[in-house]
């Protein structure tokens, strides 16, 4: 049952997605919030099909936390998920990217048209430039940031090492760190086909502030709320490592 549905979800997916990438490459003129906005709406749809085809619910926790200007959303990062779900929860956001993304057909169309973020890793002194003068714009339009601390997913039940680039930018741009924890990778591993039932969690914990502070010690308190807040809701999906890995 659980392969059936997850076939189904793909089906749906392979249908949506190049309409909004079509879409996308059409409201490129629009203003930057504008676009972010209506492709969000590939969010909502995404998401709800993973409710109703795969039986993957979720719950929201914390949203009283969430400000109401402009900050960086830092979120744990074990799924496909919460790049969708983010976008669901808090107001439009723009994510970091790497810029030969821009390249792929198609999914570069829409990837432009959500006003990312885009840097050249391999120039570290360039992309920390692009960061900073990227950053400063798209929160004059608006925008939040979403970053992934850790900078790539990270299975179910580990830790990995926390960047500081995320709260060296929250500090330059004088904007809140928001923390998040999410338990998604239980529900929908890493490059895993298969999407399993269930409700995941998503938790939002209270403002970080960083006006006045070093990137260091921002990082570190960011680090241990979402630790402490993934040990408290992990342990839910049955992809969790205790539990084996479900069957199909």
């Amino acid at each position: 049952m659980v392969l059936l549905r997850s076939i189904i979800y793909w089906l749906v997916f392979c249908i949506v997605t190049p309409i909004y990438a079509v879409i996308c490459f059409l409201i490129l003129p629009l203003p930057k919030y504008t676009r972010v906005k209506i492709i969000s709406g590939w969010c909502h749809i995404l998401v709800w099909s993973l409710k109703v085809i795969c039986g993957l619910r979720y719950r929201i926790v914390g949203t009283e936390n969430i400000p109401k200007g402009p900050a960086m959303i830092m979120c744990k990062h074990q799924s496909a998920w919460e790049t969708m779900g983010l976008q669901l929860v808090f107001p439009p956001a723009v994510f970091v990217v790497k810029r030969e993304l821009f390249m792929i057909p198609v999914f570069g169309w829409g990837l432009r048209a959500a006003a990312p973020i885009a840097i050249d890793r391999s120039n570290r002194g360039e992309a920390q430039r692009l960061l900073m003068e990227q950053g400063r714009d798209r929160v004059d339009h608006g925008l939040w940031i979403s970053i992934f601390p850790e900078g790539t997913r990270i299975a179910p039940g580990q830790r990995g090492k926390y960047k500081h680039g995320g709260a060296r930018l929250a500090s330059s741009l004088d904007i809140p760190v928001v923390p998040v924890a999410v338990n998604a990778g239980e529900f929908w591993p890493r490059n895993s086909f298969l999407k399993y039932p269930g409700e995941l969690t998503m938790s939002i914990g209270p403002v970080i502030q960083t006006t006045g502070r070093v990137p260091e010690e921002v990082t570190v308190e960011v680090e241990n709320w979402i630790e402490t807040e993934q040990a408290r809701i992990q342990g839910a999906g049955p992809c969790f490592p205790d539990h084996g890995h479900a069957k199909a």
